[in-house]
């Protein structure tokens, strides 16, 4: 089959390739294939990968086309190749948490959700590049939409990687920005779930109480159907619970039972706004007339950004402390430095943010009683020029501390041509809802173009 031909395969939906795949139209070996051709391609500049594991892939994927060829049950990622973020263990590959002190750790066991993926039939090429320890210091990757701009992150390999086509969709994690900020500077869907949807056993530990682990595909179809399959209760994994499968494809590909209203919020990070973002909101508000309507939150939400990163940093410093003792030195210093900050966070100053979790998210309540889903800015615009920051969270946190479920959209482009998203926000648990006005919202601004 002719190169050009097989780099066609890198460019199908998640969706459109399970579909050839279960046909036996295309086999899982050349799916695999096409993938690792682009990635050798992309990869020297955009840097999306902390190891590729070619070998291990196709022997995989051989193993999925003659599992086929037996007439058994498929699993509903057969075949599918998917990114992992390197924080998460991999019994055959490294996972090195993105800091020089894991160099070479192999870990002796999968992490729930790799266990999970496998089980569904998925092939994993390798582990794209987190942030240090999935927090803010830079890591080598590159925005796939222009190099000299940053992928954000931590979760920034996982991002870049579906933006080029170099996996159908892959995995992240979040504990305040690090699936919609990436995602937004991307160009992909990203899908933050509610808060205890995907377990997190085997997965680096920064914030027990933030951190969620998300999807980024190329449609919201794909994010939905990645996250369906990773859904579940793991015991070892204190904050899940048992639950029926949430169906979140089935949901999201349904049209709603009445037209959905949203409502245009703001926040206080509103005053970091780019004047290329608000502008296209305020276009994107007024297209949708009468079917969304400006929001304010009360001022009381203006602590949530202060309750996040107490949180955050306090148990930053708990769960990376034995790299902080064991050499300090060997750190970034942004991640020295959170460690830093969290010792000094009185057990009065965590349980107060800790409240405040609740107490913002029965504010929210009240506005989803009322809207099917809020719109919101992403991040503040497009991403930032250079590779010393993975840009701002701000319009993040919120939605990171309430455990509510979130998804960015790739529908604006900013003054210098890269992509801006719209963030869509939830009651928790409403996942598929979510997912489903997200599909809706795209649908809708297709129709009027």
């Amino acid at each position: 089959m002719g190169t050009d031909r097989m780099s066609d395969f890198a460019d199908l939906t998640a969706l459109a390739a399970r579909e050839l795949l279960a046909s036996g139209a295309l086999s899982a070996v050349d799916l695999t294939r096409a993938c690792l051709q682009r990635i050798a391609a992309r990869e020297p500049v955009v840097q999306a990968w902390n190891c590729i594991d070619e070998d291990l892939a196709l022997t995989r994927a051989g193993t999925l086309d003659r599992y086929r060829q037996t007439g058994g049950a498929l699993g509903p990622l057969h075949g599918l190749p998917v990114g992992i973020k390197d924080i998460m263990d991999t019994g055959d590959l490294p996972t090195e948490n993105g800091t020089r002190m894991d160099a070479g750790r192999r870990p002796a066991d999968d992490a729930w959700l790799v266990a999970r993926l496998r089980a569904a039939g998925a092939v994993i090429p390798g582990k794209t590049v987190t942030t240090e320890c999935a927090y803010l210091a830079p890591a080598k990757t590159h925005n796939p939409h222009n190099p000299e701009h940053t992928p954000g992150g931590s979760s920034s390999g996982s991002a870049a990687a579906v933006a080029c086509g170099m996996v159908p969709f892959a995995v992240g994690t979040q504990t305040g920005g690090s699936v919609i900020r990436p995602a937004s500077y991307c160009g992909v869907v990203g899908f933050k779930p509610t808060f205890g949807l995907i377990p997190r056993t085997g997965v680096l530990r920064t914030s027990r109480h933030l951190d969620t682990v998300g999807t980024f595909a190329r449609t919201i179809e794909d994010a939905a159907l990645l996250a369906d399959a990773l859904a579940g209760q793991d015991p070892a994994d204190p904050d899940t619970v048992p639950m029926a499968a949430p169906r979140l494809l089935e949901t999201a590909s349904t049209d709603p039972p009445a037209t959905p209203q949203l409502a245009f919020i703001r926040t206080g990070a509103w005053q970091s706004i780019e004047a290329d973002c608000a502008e296209g909101f305020s276009e994107l508000v007024g297209a949708l007339g009468n079917l969304c309507d400006e929001f304010e939150l009360p001022a009381v939400f203006a602590e949530g950004a202060a309750a996040h990163r107490r949180i955050m940093l306090a148990e930053i410093a708990h769960n990376l402390r034995h790299y902080y003792d064991r050499d300090s030195a060997l750190l970034a210093a942004e991640t020295r430095a959170a460690v830093e900050a969290g010792r000094l966070i009185t057990a009065t100053e965590y349980l107060g943010a800790m409240d405040w979790r609740n107490t913002l998210y029965a504010g929210l309540e009240e506005i989803f009683q009322r809207y099917d889903a809020i719109i919101t800015p992403a991040a503040p615009g497009e991403a930032p020029s250079g590779l010393h920051s993975t840009g701002s969270a701000a319009f993040n946190v919120l939605w990171s501390l309430t455990g509510v479920p979130a998804v960015t959209l790739p529908l604006l482009t900013g003054a210098s041509g890269l992509p801006i998203g719209v963030q869509l926000v939830a009651a928790r648990n409403d996942d598929g809802r979510l997912l489903r006005t997200a599909r809706w919202l795209v649908n809708t601004l297709a129709a009027a173009d």
